[in-house]
């Protein structure tokens, strides 16, 4: 197995940085509103119940390079960067996003929501698969 472990890493780390942009700047306030944060008392998700930010932080980037180790996996080395930019799409889009829609429909959940989280995941693949093709 030939592994960029460098395109690995630089895709988990622009993945990191993605998430930060765009649930603390981009979208925080609508995102932050349909799961239900900071609304103690009212059933649902409150800002006490979010783990810690270390935690959070540490857990979310070795969760971002286990998802670039494996796509790196599947998009192979050298493939190029558009190639890796149609697998981004593609995995983010058609796979992660529209499995995001199945569970969404069945638990209820709202539209915006998931146009929130299948948009991060899709643009998260996508810049991935550039990254990890490019490389």
């Amino acid at each position: 197995m030939d592994i960029n472990y460098l395109a690995v890493f630089l895709a988990a780390l622009a993945a990191f940085f993605l998430g930060f942009l765009w649930y603390t700047i981009i979208f925080a306030k609508p995102w932050q509103e349909l799961i239900g944060m900071g609304s103690k008392g009212k059933g649902k998700a409150s800002t006490q119940e979010t783990p810690n930010l270390g935690r959070l932080l540490g857990g979310s980037f070795v969760l971002e390079l286990i998802m670039a180790f494996t796509f790196a996996m599947f998009i192979g080395r050298g493939a190029g960067a558009m190639t890796g930019l149609g697998y981004g799409l593609v995995a983010g889009l058609c796979w992660v996003g529209l499995a995001f829609g199945v569970n969404y429909l069945f638990e209820g959940k709202p539209f915006k929501l998931w146009l929130i989280n299948a948009g991060y995941n899709t643009l998260v693949f996508a810049v991935m698969g550039l990254i990890i093709g490019a490389m």
